[in-house]
């Protein structure tokens, strides 16, 4: 028997998670069944149970991937010396994870699967703690950062590092939220009203 490559397992992963994502953006995580997720991919239940347990197995990673992206491209946009300012570091964040999207939907396709994953951790206990510890990870990496904001002089000494990296990523959260909501919300959007908050001066007390 011929022995099956690790690229063909990964590319075969790949191809149910994307079909199994564009089911869960047209449809909902409920509405959808096993069955339509082996109809859009054109696979058979042994080909796709191999991978997946089931629907919650699928949302797991979907998230997983998700978080992945996030952190990956923050990774990269936060490699210069000295950082880019959170203008400019959500901003490519935002553009990275939105162009990386699944294959066949569009950003707000997209968008609304990430909220349902969001949803789905008020009913899913362990999707809960999954999302936790990808969320805690991602909290310590962006306060890594905001301390060398504060090394570089870019931010006063009395912010605490967690408040300012749970911040930064709220709003990348809600831009998530409102392109799922209203459509195409262009990143630039992002960018220039981080930048205008950024420019506001504050008189001492």
């Amino acid at each position: 028997m011929a022995r099956v490559s690790q690229e063909h397992l990964d590319a075969r992963r790949r191809q149910i998670l994307d079909g199994a994502a564009r089911c869960f953006a047209r449809n909902g995580f409920h509405a959808t069944s096993m069955q339509d997720v082996l109809a859009e991919v054109g696979l058979s239940a042994g080909a796709v149970y191999r991978y997946f347990r089931g629907k919650d197995d699928l949302i797991a990673a979907i998230a997983a991937e998700a978080f992945d992206r996030i952190r990956g491209a923050f990774e990269e946009a936060s490699k210069t010396t000295p950082p880019p300012t959170p203008d400019v570091l959500l901003g490519a964040v935002i553009r990275v994870f939105l162009e990386e999207r699944i294959a066949g939907a569009d950003r707000q396709a997209f968008a609304r699967l990430i909220i349902q994953v969001w949803a789905e951790t008020v009913r899913d206990e362990e999707l809960a703690k999954t999302l936790s510890g990808l969320f805690n990870g991602m909290r310590a990496a962006w306060a890594e950062l905001v301390i060398v904001y504060r090394e570089t002089g870019l931010l006063r000494a009395d912010v605490p590092a967690d408040h300012m990296a749970r911040t930064l990523i709220a709003v990348a959260q809600g831009f998530i939220a409102q392109q799922a909501l209203f459509g195409d919300v262009d990143v630039e959007i992002l960018e220039d009203g981080l930048r205008g908050l950024m420019s506001m001066s504050v008189d001492p007390v």
